[in-house]
């Protein structure tokens, strides 16, 4: 039989694009073990928007998080999604801290890092692939998939071999917004197929009902492994559904190394933490529908999630369709850049205020600002000039690679927090999320001081 990868996501992209990044480790923690002997090729458990929330919402330490996961699977890989020279935040960091967060990453547990770049500037994620390797974990170099009028076969085929050239051991096909049909799947796997030699992984989404024909096409054309989800954190926006599958898949001859009993028992234990999301409001009901319009708009899932929360929060929900036509514009303004975090986020908060505000770019965002200054890579196409204009103000655009001009961050954030840091993730963790990080800090050492009073109290 044909051998084809499973890679679970339901710990980290399923439950990111269903619920923006809510489930606390006390949600998973009981069916971790059944995880670990389902024969999962991998499971996708870590980085991506988990780091932020761990901090900001769940008052959770997220290297504790990755170690608690890693303790119950012991026989399955552990794999992250890194921004490569973003690492797990929306700008980038120096050389020094990116190379420090990629080991800290492999020694807490992680087995494959998957390594994008949003503008698909290879540039970006060199130094992230260097460390990854040499940490001795497998760096699976990325091709962030979108259309535009700029972005064709040749292009990702170009891109394919750049990955692999630069010592990369696999290559995914993150197709965020779910976008990508079944024929331009098979023909970019089969084009990539004959040029280079590591294995090819495709990522996608069911946001426009595309995603369980896409991957039987990528599976045809010779894609090694796909990412799937159980099935009540499956759709929508999130992946395509494990069960259903790697039920078609084996019929079809391929083996998918899954023991099928046991996804019964892993969907049982997320039925009920998928019904208290819901009962919360969390869980939007309305990320689970067909959005064939996202064919136009190409608003990945966890980016749609956010979106509505967003909205909801600032009493705007109704704006949501203007919000969401008008992203595709801001868009084309930007240079056509791949919707993926950092690029999603800014864009689609800036369409957010040209809606709210009522007039396009009234105020402009600092990142947004910062990506025509040239921060964040090259752009695929020609930004707007009037928009360039008015962000660069007789400024000059930084044409090198921007992390180069940036010192270690590491030195000064060990000083400022001083005993606050327990070790040198601490450290790590106020460098990504500086506020939060803080804030989680102080409170870790009121409730450390309120143990110690009730200790001493219990005592006398």
């Amino acid at each position: 039989m044909k051998q084809l990868h499973i890679t679970e996501t339901v710990l980290r992209d399923a439950q990111q694009s269903l619920m923006a990044t809510r489930m606390p480790t006390s949600d998973f923690i009981d069916i971790l073990d059944t995880m670990d002997k389902a024969g999962y090729y991998s499971v996708e458990c870590w980085g991506g928007a988990t780091f932020d929330s761990c901090l900001r919402y769940l008052h959770e330490d997220p290297w504790e998080r990755l170690r608690t996961i890693r303790a119950h699977m012991k026989h399955t890989k552990l794999q992250m999604l890194l921004r490569g020279q973003n690492l797990l935040g929306y700008h980038h960091y120096s050389d020094d801290t990116v190379r420090r967060f990629v080991t800290a990453a492999v020694e807490n547990g992680i087995d494959i890092i998957r390594i994008f770049d949003a503008l698909n500037d290879m540039r970006n994620i060199r130094t992230a692939v260097d460390a990854c390797l040499a940490a001795g974990a497998e760096a699976q170099g990325t091709i962030c998939y979108t259309l535009s009028p700029i972005h064709d076969l040749a292009l990702y085929v170009k891109l394919g071999k750049e990955i692999a050239a630069m010592g990369c051991q696999s290559l995914c096909i993150k197709d965020m917004a779910g976008i990508m049909s079944p024929k331009e799947c098979y023909d970019l796997v089969s084009a990539l197929k004959k040029e280079i030699d590591i294995p090819i992984f495709v990522h996608t989404h069911q946001t426009t009902g595309l995603g369980y024909m896409t991957y039987l096409k990528a599976a045809e054309a010779g894609a090694d492994g796909i990412d799937t989800a159980i099935s009540c954190m499956s759709a929508g926006t999130s992946q395509p559904t494990t069960e259903s599958m790697v039920y078609a898949l084996t019929q079809m001859g391929y083996d998918c190394g899954i023991e099928y009993k046991l996804l019964s028992a892993i969907n049982d234990h997320f039925v009920p933490v998928q019904q208290k999301f819901m009962e919360k409001g969390v869980f939007d009901p309305y990320v689970l529908s067909v959005k064939a319009d996202a064919l136009r708009y190409q608003i990945p899932g966890g980016m749609l999630s956010n979106l509505v929360a967003q909205l909801k929060t600032m009493h705007a929900i109704d704006k949501l369709d203007e919000v969401l036509a008008e992203t595709p514009r801001v868009r084309k303004d930007l240079g056509y850049p791949p919707l993926v975090t950092p690029l999603s986020q800014m864009v689609g908060t800036q369409a957010t205020q040209n809606v709210l505000l009522g007039e396009r770019y009234k105020n402009i965002g600092k990142e947004i600002k910062a990506y025509i200054r040239g921060e964040y890579g090259r752009a695929p196409g020609p930004i707007d000039p009037a928009l360039e204009a008015k962000v660069l103000a007789g400024g000059e655009k930084i044409e090198g690679r921007y992390a180069e001009t940036l010192a270690p961050e590491f030195p000064a954030a060990k000083e400022k927090l001083g005993k606050l840091a327990r070790d040198e993730l601490d450290v790590l963790s106020y460098i990504a999320f500086p506020q939060q990080a803080m804030d989680f800090f102080e409170k870790r050492e009121l409730e450390k001081a309120l143990v110690a009073d009730y200790t001493i109290r219990e005592v006398e």
